[in-house]
């Protein structure tokens, strides 16, 4: 990290110039603030994401429920279902007609998508429907809410950081900029007298 490489700076040297003693010190605010408010920043995000994410599951949990469907008949496969040529083991979905009774006690008819390989009339397999039978997709669990709230976290923290690190190089680059200019002015100066012995005297 470059905030830590610039702390060298502050060592003592008789060469040392007054914009390395502050670009260190622009070093070591960048480094206290990525220690500092990174990680705060990182627990606030993943604390909102956390509450959020916790109500969607509530709301979720309450909202949908998990019914039983019957197979009519099988159909053909969608042309955007999952290719089972290089669809991962476990993954592969057929495309049914199925029955099935909505937590209203209403009697619904209609194309599925079900987790049995070789669908025969007859067969259940379970589905998630909301309160009037409409299949929906599975609701959110506790554990999946809780891995997007720690990776919100953790995005947070590593974008604060990146945004502090930006600051401080385009500090530094300022103050670069400004040494190269007194430098050529500097040269400027010096240019009608260089390498005249004794010019001006």
């Amino acid at each position: 990290m470059r905030a830590i490489s610039g702390l060298w700076r502050w060592r003592h040297n008789s060469l040392r110039r007054a914009t390395d003693l502050a670009e260190a010190w622009v070093a070591l605010v960048a480094l206290v603030l990525i220690l500092s408010v990174a990680p705060l920043a990182g627990a606030f995000a993943g604390g909102a994401a956390q509450d959020a994410l916790e109500r969607s599951v509530h709301d979720q949990h309450r909202s949908r429920h998990l019914v039983t469907a019957t197979v009519v008949r099988e159909l053909d496969r969608s042309p955007l279902s999952i290719d089972p040529e290089t669809a991962p083991a476990g993954d592969l979905r057929s495309r049914v007609l199925a029955d099935w009774t909505a937590p209203d006690g209403s009697d619904h008819h209609g194309p599925l998508l079900a987790n049995i390989d070789d669908p025969h009339p007859g067969d259940h397999f379970p589905i998630w429907t909301d309160a009037h039978g409409r299949a929906v997709a599975r609701p959110l669990d506790s554990a999946t809410a809780a891995t997007h709230a720690v990776l919100a976290g953790v995005g947070a923290a590593l974008a604060t950081a990146g945004l502090i690190e930006t600051a401080r190089r385009l500090i530094v680059w300022r103050m670069v900029r400004r040494r190269y200019a007194r430098w050529e002015q500097a040269w400027d100066r010096a240019g009608p007298d260089w390498g005249r012995t004794g010019t001006g005297s």
